[in-house]
């Protein structure tokens, strides 16, 4: 018997790891000797603040074989946490396995890996666990046989139900976090950008798969995510999937990665219908750029998707989340200010701007230096620049991108934006990058940054500073109960009282003194702390007199 650390290093404490789980589950189902397994996951910012306390803990274990789990977000700290380790463990065997290994082994063999795994790691990693453990039981000690090769599947695993994994159907542990999940594996689309392009699609059983949606339903995590690269690719399957998880009784969210193309009538009236807060669509557009979509091998009906987003944004039910990608070979600065403008115009709840990352084993990095695109040598390996985006146009992408994450992606200033745009006549993708140009907010206090808003745009021509501090006010309201409310919103007058009253008269109880203002119009407005949009996570604002806002 070996004693097995798998380690995984996560994006954000409230992530766990899919991958350690499933390996855990094919060790306990495929491996032929049983193996003591352990489950540690850290936050990746922990290894850079903590890394020696982190690794001191790992050697507290006293594990045979180390296997490590690996993502662009976590291959920057690993070398210097193996080295670490090494240091504390000499005889122990690391096996690394994940997306970030498999197409570049040689690097990590020289920075402390003994084994690396391509491809799926619970039927490739029990072989090798049994040999290693054979090895060491003829020998006396540790040596390093040949990688035996896989087990021949039969049928998925169960990553939450094995014993040793740390983690089981409705645990404590799983209390408000994100779990994740897979109902298939393999994409039928092509994206030269992507490292499952083109990968055959295996779905698993569909009995199995709502056996797992059920359980995890009742787990207490706040948001389920299914990982299928694109869950939607088998419409009918698909359509069976969700009308699964609407009917179930939980409070947990679960979140879809889609094909917003793929969407007929039939599934898009199946969704309005989802209990408010339910679902989460993730749809990738990635840009409207035709050529540049062409030339990724990105191919998709790019107006229907549009026409289908904009259906569930109107139907209020749905967290809608769609992606956009800066630096496609073609997409000049221009042309993805019109890709962003026409994704903002979708309504979506979160625009995600990202950087094209050219991945080792993705067919665009293959082709990088064919059409001239420099990037980072190191994770996430982020373009730099190319000969359709100099470096000062990454950073103007990077100046909207900065001030897009810090308001409409969190729910901030979202009336305050859209009265902006309205009345100032600006593009979206301009006034974005004007103010992340302006205020780079880099761990900024909220009061202060709403004050560096408020001075930048109660100067655009065509904007009113009364209706803009308004519509903050009320933004403001919304986002935090109006709590620390910065001084140039603050309306307290003799009004003040006679707004709280109003509100207490419509609640039925009384208010806190932060939560009802007067505005600069005259009007008054509440919170009600008890009414939280499920789909935007908002308190909901009420005028004191219905019709004054």
């Amino acid at each position: 018997m070996s004693k097995v650390v798998l380690l995984a290093v996560n994006a954000k404490y409230v992530h766990t790891s899919l991958a350690v789980r499933v390996i855990a589950a094919g060790i306990n189902k495929y491996a032929r000797v049983p193996h003591d397994v352990e489950i540690i996951e850290v936050p990746v910012q922990h290894i850079s603040g903590r890394g020696d306390e982190i690794a001191d803990t790992i050697a507290g274990h006293r594990p045979d074989v180390i296997g490590i789990s690996t993502y662009i977000w976590n291959a920057g700290v690993l070398p210097d946490l193996i080295k670490s380790l090494r240091e504390r463990l000499p005889d122990t065997i690391f096996v690394l396995g994940g997306p970030e290994v498999s197409y570049n082994a040689a690097y990590w063999l020289e920075r402390g890996a003994d084994y690396v795994l391509p491809g799926e790691g619970e039927y490739s990693f029990p072989p090798l666990l049994d040999v290693l453990s054979d090895a060491k039981t003829a020998s006396g000690h540790s040596c390093k046989p040949a990688i035996p090769p896989p087990v021949r599947p039969d049928g998925p695993v169960d990553p939450y139900q094995c014993s040793g994994t740390g983690d089981v159907y409705g645990s404590a542990g799983s209390r408000d976090r994100i779990l994740y999940v897979e109902t298939s594996r393999g994409c039928p689309f092509k994206c030269s950008f992507c490292l499952s392009a083109g990968c055959a699609v295996r779905f698993f059983p569909i009995d199995v798969a709502k056996e797992w949606i059920r359980k995890l339903s009742r787990s207490g995590a706040r948001t389920i995510k299914l990982v299928d690269r694109t869950f939607n690719c088998d419409a009918k399957r698909a359509y069976e999937l969700f009308e699964y998880v609407i009917g179930l009784e939980t409070s947990c969210c679960f979140h879809f990665e889609v094909a917003a193309d793929l969407f007929d009538e039939r599934t898009i009236s199946l969704l309005s219908s989802a209990t408010p807060g339910r679902i989460q669509l993730e749809a990738g557009l990635q840009s409207f750029y035709k050529p540049a979509l062409e030339v990724s091998s990105r191919y998709m009906d790019m107006e229907k998707a549009a026409r289908n987003i904009m259906a569930l944004v109107i139907a209020r039910n749905i967290h809608i989340h769609v992606d956009l990608i800066a630096g496609l070979p073609y997409e000049t600065l221009i042309d993805f200010q019109d890709s962003f403008d026409r994704a903002y115009a979708l309504g979506a709840h979160t625009l995600q701007l990202g950087f094209l990352k050219l991945l080792y084993g993705s067919q665009l990095r293959c082709k990088a230096e064919e059409f001239g695109i420099r990037y980072s040598e190191e994770p996430p390996y982020e373009i730099e620049c190319s000969p359709w985006l100099s470096p000062e146009d990454i950073q103007i992408l990077k100046y909207a991108e900065n001030s897009l994450q810090h308001t409409v992606n969190k729910g901030r200033f979202l009336n305050a934006l859209d009265y902006v745009l309205s009345a100032s006549g600006l593009r979206p993708f301009f006034l974005f990058q004007m103010i992340g140009r302006a205020f780079p907010n880099h761990g900024t206090q909220l009061d202060s940054y709403a004050k560096h808003i408020y001075g930048l745009c109660s100067g655009i021509p065509g904007v009113s500073p009364d209706i803009l501090c308004d519509r903050m006010t009320v933004d403001w309201l919304g986002m935090v109960k109006g709590k620390n409310m910065p001084g140039f919103m603050k309306n307290y007058n003799g009004r003040q009282r006679q707004a709280a009253d109003a509100a207490k008269k419509q609640l039925g109880r009384g208010v806190n003194r932060c939560e009802a203002v007067v505005l600069r119009s005259g009007a008054g407005a509440f919170v009600d702390s008890g009414d939280r949009d499920p789909v935007t996570g908002l308190y909901r604002v009420y005028p004191t007199v219905p019709g004054t806002l």
